[in-house]
Parts: structure tokens; C-alpha cells; sequence
């Protein structure tokens, strides 16, 4: 398929500012692989096969195990397969890329709050916040991962 359009070459302002968002992501303190977690799982919800494929990689680089990150998009039929947290930080991105539905709710929030703290909790809704707009640029676009 061709591309559309760049976004970072049309519109470089607003491209360099959720890129500075996105900045500020990979310098919080979320763990380098739940902040890919995060992007894993809401490329997932979101059909972005561009930033799933960006991600997935990404992991991999970690040296994250390729069926765990197999595993994310049923991670609730895998649970032994994932931590307290990392099932947490998943139920998180959830609510936040389908928050038409709900919001976070009142019970994850207080569980987050318990977990992680204000400040870890408020990083992890930003990080799954910043997904969903490139997710957004990536379906929107119907951009497609590049193949070497």
C-alpha cells in the first residue's frame, strides 16, 4: 500500500511534539519492557500492525521471550505466564485505550495507587495514553510495518 503521508514531514510540529511526549515516556520510571508492554498491548486493541510490529521488536531487544510477548494479546488466559505487576499495567492499558467503555475504574485506580504509588501510576496512564494517539496516527494512516 502507499503511504499516505508523513506526518513527522507535514506536520513536523505536531509529529516533534508527541514525539517529545513519547520522550518523556522512555525517560520515566516505567520499566523499559512494561513500557513496551504498554505498547504491545494497545497496538493489540487498537489493529495497529505498524507500531505492533515496533514494539514487538523492541522487546525482543530486551530479550524479552518471543512467547511471552506471544502471549500478551490473551495474557488473561496466561496469567502464571505474567507478574502481578505486569497484569496490572495490562488491566490499566485496557481501560485507557477503551475508555469509551468506562474509564479506569475506581477499584484499578485504588489497586494501581496500592501497587505503584501516584507518581508510577500517573507515569503508566501517560505511557498508554502517548500509544494511543501514535496508534491512532498509525490505523488512521493505515501505515504497515516495514520489512527488510
Amino acid at each position: 500500500m502507499k503511504t499516505r503521508l508523513l506526518i513527522g514531514k507535514v506536520y513536523p510540529k505536531g509529529f516533534q511534539a508527541l514525539n517529545a511526549l513519547d520522550q518523556t515516556i522512555k525517560d520515566s520510571d516505567i520499566d523499559k519492557w512494561h513500557q513496551e508492554l504498554i505498547k504491545i498491548r494497545a497496538s493489540h486493541l487498537n489493529g495497529c500492525a505498524f507500531c505492533l510490529d515496533k514494539h514487538t521488536q523492541d522487546a525482543l531487544k530486551l530479550g524479552i521471550e518471543p512467547r511471552k510477548i506471544a502471549l500478551v494479546n490473551v495474557w488473561k488466559e496466561a496469567l502464571s505466564h505474567f507478574t502481578k505487576e505486569e497484569q496490572l499495567i495490562l488491566e490499566i492499558t485496557e481501560q485507557i485505550t477503551n475508555i469509551g467503555k468506562s474509564g479506569l475504574s475506581n477499584k484499578l485506580f485504588e489497586k494501581s495507587i496500592t501497587m505503584f504509588g501516584e507518581s508510577l501510576t500517573a507515569q503508566i496512564i501517560m505511557a498508554a495514553t502517548v500509544i494511543n494517539a501514535w496508534n491512532r496516527i498509525g490505523v488512521g494512516l493505515k501505515m504497515e510495518p516495514e520489512f527488510e
